[in-house]
C-alpha cells in the first residue's frame, strides 16, 4: 500500500512539472504579450494571418492585412509578435534566387 503512494506522489510531481507548469508559463507570456500591444506593432494570429494593429479595444484588435483590408479578431487569438526584418528577408529572397539559377543551369546541362 505504502509502495502504491509513493507512486502516485511520483506520478503527481511528474505530472505537475511536465504539463501544468509549462502551460502556466505559457499562458503568463501570452497574457504578458497580450498586455504590451500597441498600434502598429505587427502580429500573426493563431489561425496564421500576419497584420498590422491599426486600432486596439478591450478585447478586440484591428488589423491591417493589405492596403485597405482591415479585419477585427478577439485579442486572445493574436499567437505572437511578427519581427521579420526586411533585410534579413531581402538577403534570403537573394540567396534562394542565386540557388534557384544553379538548379536550373544544373538541370538544363544534365
Amino acid at each position: 500500500m505504502e509502495v502504491a503512494i509513493v507512486y502516485f506522489v511520483i506520478l503527481a510531481a511528474a505530472f505537475f512539472f511536465l504539463i501544468v507548469r509549462p502551460q502556466r508559463r505559457r499562458v503568463t507570456l501570452h497574457r504578458a504579450f497580450i498586455a504590451t500591444l500597441e498600434v502598429g506593432d505587427e502580429v500573426i494570429t493563431n489561425g496564421g494571418i500576419f497584420g498590422t494593429i491599426v486600432a486596439l479595444d478591450v478585447d478586440r484588435v484591428d488589423l491591417q492585412v493589405s492596403s485597405g483590408v482591415v479585419i477585427t479578431v478577439a485579442k486572445q487569438a493574436l499567437a505572437q509578435a511578427a519581427y521579420a526584418a526586411p533585410e534579413a528577408v531581402e538577403a534570403s529572397d537573394d540567396d534562394a534566387d542565386d540557388h534557384g539559377d544553379d538548379t536550373s543551369a544544373d538541370e538544363a546541362g544534365a
